[in-house]
């Protein structure tokens, strides 16, 4: 990876501007690899330096990458002008990054969500020709049968004509709680193909997308960094 300017690096996390690098640096609170700084301007290696400020590890990396679960209420957008977006969830110098969802769920709708800056990353993800696994837990008013698993297994043509790829169904417990699993993500499709089959959703959760699951430590509303294991895992989309 190319070298780059150590102000440009610091201020690309959103944190500070480059006039408040220089300070920074001028006042000897910034470590490279353990030592101090001179000048601002010097360049470095992102992926093979430390840096630290005030004593604070500071992650340069390129892209950022965010497990988030999203509670219920919030838009899954970077911005509205009326109501709150999941980006609301995060600190100042996060969403200054420039970081987006990738993929949507309603408002009402829970779970995994990924946020980040990565976008040939995103736009993969989201092509219809990747054909991503999207898990859902989904509540329904009714009961699942064999009936609406074969249904959904051979794909389905809601009353508007939308066409949908075969999708997976497991009912749960007593039928009232199941397992849907997407191959594409066309709007309110779970609640759609349920609500045709008589059933409709009274709540429903996204658990996993890809080989990305919903860590079960997060309760609605908290986020963590991905795992380097976790961004492996989707590069292989990119």
């Amino acid at each position: 990876m190319a070298l780059e300017r150590l102000d440009k690096l610091l201020a690309s996390t959103g944190r500070w501007s480059r006039k408040e690098v220089k300070d920074l640096v001028r006042q000897g609170r910034v470590l490279v690899n353990g030592r101090p700084v001179l000048r601002s301007e010097e360049k470095w290696e992102p992926t093979e330096t430390e840096l630290m400020v005030d004593g604070q590890r500071v992650d340069c990396a390129p892209f950022v990458y965010l497990m988030l679960h999203k509670p219920a209420g919030l838009l899954s957008a970077t911005e509205d002008r009326d109501q709150r977006t999941v980006l609301d969830l995060l600190p100042g110098h996060l969403r200054r990054r420039g970081l987006f969802p990738v993929g949507r769920l309603d408002k009402d709708t829970e779970g995994l969500l990924l946020l980040t800056d990565d976008g040939p990353l995103g736009h993969a993800l989201l092509s219809p020709k990747r054909h991503v696994d999207k898990v859902y837990l989904a509540r329904v008013d009714g009961v699942v049968d064999q009936s609406d698993v074969e249904a959904l297994a051979r794909g389905m043509v809601l009353g508007d004509g939308l066409h949908c790829l075969p999708a997976g169904l497991e009912p749960l417990e007593d039928g009232r709680v199941c397992l849907v699993t997407l191959r594409e993500g066309k709007y309110h499709q779970v609640k759609r193909m349920m609500a045709a089959r008589g059933k409709p959703v009274t709540y429903l959760k996204r658990l996993s997308m890809g080989p990305l699951r919903l860590d079960a430590a997060l309760a609605p509303g908290e986020w963590r960094p991905l795992t380097r294991e976790e961004v492996l895992s989707l590069s292989r989309f990119g």
